[in-house]
């Protein structure tokens, strides 16, 4: 299983050590006709990494190494069980900076990240992953190892092999190597939290910077339900219990332009009507911020509910509406629903809650999901902005996909796999 918590347990799990190994098992596979499913850290919420009808699971666990850090070149070249955060500190002691940084930053992989293209806080300013990937070395499910784009940053020979594999969710190829572009690390940073008497309020925050041009490294919002489920669960204090909202921002850059940054942020929250502002003195005040973020799926998961994670995506400037759809989403279907996540690009985490072994309630999440699903769409948004289809969305992408477009990508995906052995069961519903 994943983090969704379905799944099929495969037949045979196997630890490759190499390229080779992996190419070896490919062909195998191929040869019988066998399902591969390749699994990093599982740590995806639609069971994109577990398999479906048994098979072999391929781990990568044995695949860690930082191969190389450039730099003069201002990349990093590693294997794709990598922890996020390892790489982050590896580069950081040398003044560069990894800008992909998903809340499962400390248990997710790079491989992981790459197959969902990952997002994560920093999207707002930096990107998500697929702006950091250069090139990879990548086994196809016919077991030929072959090597996408390059070290350079300019490369237009062929079609863009590399960016097809980003985002794949394991259905096209198996990454065994990647190389990532770095930026410098920003001299100075700072951070603070705000909090709101409604989430209206801490949305409208959010428009204000926007307004005053502040591009921060990360604009995190917080309702109330995943607020109070930190306090119940992991006994925090950072913000008042009873706190209707709150919101985590960070910019970066030179000392004296963050400080102008964040005066700006604070002005346009205190415009929200904020009710209280605190700025982090300390890295240890910056980190104990920001596990208020990032312990919030821990502490849903704590409080004995089922917990349902979409994460859908809507322009920035239509997120007022979207939380709009979902108060109304709660009201029609009478279900506890708890919100967070980057507000700066979108992308919001809406969590349904359910109570274990409630068949209503199922039933109308089952309701809501569509209903959800089908307001963002309008909204000219996406059912998924960084975890992907996997098997759990799958019966939902003629909602954002027309019929040609699928057709499309199948045809895309028997190219690449012509036996259909690799992750079958994904994303195509």
């Amino acid at each position: 299983m994943d983090a969704l918590g379905k799944g099929h347990p495969p037949d045979v799990v196997v630890l490759p050590a190499n390229t080779e190994e992996v190419a070896a098992i490919a062909r195998v596979c191929n040869a019988q006709r066998v399902p591969l499913v390749v699994r990093g850290a599982g740590t995806g919420f639609t069971g994109g990494a577990v398999p479906t009808y048994g098979g072999v699971l391929l781990s990568m666990e044995r695949l860690n190494r930082i191969i190389e850090v450039d730099e003069l070149n201002l990349l990093a070249v590693v294997e794709p069980n990598v922890i996020n955060a390892d790489l982050q500190r590896a580069v950081e002691k040398v003044g560069l900076l990894y800008p992909p940084d998903p809340a499962s930053l400390h248990q997710s992989t790079i491989g992981g990240n790459v197959a969902e293209c990952a997002g994560g806080p920093r999207a707002f300013k930096y990107g998500t992953t697929k702006r950091y990937i250069l090139a990879l070395e990548a086994v196809l499910p016919t077991g030929e190892i072959i090597n996408t784009g390059s070290k350079a940053v300019k490369n237009v020979v062929g079609y863009d092999l590399t960016q097809l594999l980003v985002g794949s969710e394991g259905t096209l190829a198996i990454i065994t190597t990647i190389t990532v572009r770095l930026v410098p690390k920003p001299p100075a940073n700072a951070t603070m939290l705000a909090t709101f008497g409604s989430i209206q309020s801490a949305v409208d925050a959010v428009s204000e910077l926007i307004r005053r041009r502040v591009v921060p490294a990360a604009v995190e919002l917080i309702d109330s339900d995943s607020l109070a489920a930190v306090h119940d669960n992991l006994s925090a204090d950072l913000v008042p219990r009873g706190t209707a909202a709150a919101l985590i921002v960070e910019v970066d850059g030179t000392p004296r332009g963050v400080d102008e940054d964040l005066d700006r942020v604070m002005d346009a929250c205190r415009s929200a009507g904020a009710k209280d502002m605190s700025r982090a003195a300390t890295e240890a005040e910056r980190e104990t911020i920001w596990s208020v973020r990032r312990q919030i799926s821990v502490a849903l998961k704590a409080t004995g509910l089922v917990k349902i994670n979409h994460d859908v995506v809507v322009p920035r400037g239509r997120v007022p509406e979207l939380f709009d759809a979902i108060g109304e989403m709660k009201r029609t279907y009478g279900l506890r629903v708890a919100s967070f996540g980057h507000a700066g690009d979108g992308n919001i985490h809406v969590n349904l809650l359910l109570t274990p072994g409630d068949a209503g309630e199922q039933a109308r999440a089952k309701e809501a999901e569509r209903f959800l699903f089908t307001r963002v769409i309008a909204l000219e948004g996406s059912i998924s902005g960084e975890h992907g289809i996997g098997f759990a969305k799958a019966p939902y992408l003629l909602l954002e996909l027309s019929g040609e477009e699928i057709a499309l990508m199948k045809r895309v995906k028997a190219a690449f796999d012509p036996n259909g052995i690799l992750n079958p069961g994904k994303i195509f519903p």
